[in-house]
C-alpha cells in the first residue's frame, strides 16, 4: 500500500485522499462466486493525504478530525476515484468520512 510520502497527489480545501483497504474476506456466497462487477465497493479505507483545510466564515483553516495513516469508514457512494501510477485513490470530502476505526 502506498505512503504519503510517494503519493504525488495533493488534495485541496477539506478533501482526503483515502485508499481502500481490500479485507481478506472469501466473496462466496452459497458455494456461487461473485464477479468483481457485482461486488460492493468497500468502507473502510486509509488515509493517505489530507487537503489544505475548510476555511470557516472568518477565513480561519478548520482543523481535520482525521490523520494520515488513520483507518476511516466512508460513505458507500462518496468521493471520486482517481487513478494513479497504477493505484487506485479515492478523493472525498471529510464529511464523507462516517468514522475512524480504533
Amino acid at each position: 500500500m502506498a505512503t504519503a510520502t510517494k503519493v504525488k497527489i495533493k488534495p485541496l480545501g477539506d478533501r482526503v485522499l483515502i485508499q481502500a483497504v481490500e479485507l481478506d474476506s472469501e466473496q462466496v456466497k452459497g458455494g456461487i462466486i461473485i464477479p468483481d462487477s457485482a461486488k460492493e465497493k468497500p468502507q473502510e479505507a486509509k488515509v493517505i493525504a489530507l487537503g489544505t483545510g475548510a476555511k470557516d466564515e472568518n477565513g480561519k483553516v478548520q482543523p481535520f478530525n482525521v490523520k494520515v495513516g488513520d483507518l476511516v469508514i466512508v460513505s458507500k457512494y462518496g468521493g471520486t476515484e482517481v487513478k494513479f501510477d497504477d493505484q487506485t485513490y479515492t478523493l472525498v470530502r471529510e464529511d464523507d468520512i462516517l468514522g475512524v476505526v480504533q
